[in-house]
């Protein structure tokens, strides 16, 4: 088990940026990986995941939340018919 001091995970906004990190570890970051476009996942020393970083997060959000919806919309039509 990796020995990360985990903690309540804290999520943030940066109107500005339009930046919404999420930060599991108060580590320091050391390295990170683009895991999706606008998606980085922050990783301490060990290479554990530390936070997690939405890019564009007002439209990416948004997105993936009707996405999301309109699948789920689609599979309920398709139970009905």
């Amino acid at each position: 088990m990796p020995n990360i001091k985990y903690k309540t995970p804290q999520m943030n906004y940066f109107k500005e940026e339009d930046i919404r990190p999420l930060l599991i570890s108060e580590e320091p970051e050391a390295g990170s990986i683009e895991i999706s476009p606008n998606v980085t996942a922050e990783l301490n020393a060990g290479g554990e995941l530390i936070g997690v970083e939405i890019l564009n997060a007002s439209t990416y959000i948004r997105d993936s939340i009707l996405e999301s919806v309109q699948g789920k919309l689609l599979n309920l039509s398709s139970t009905e018919v």
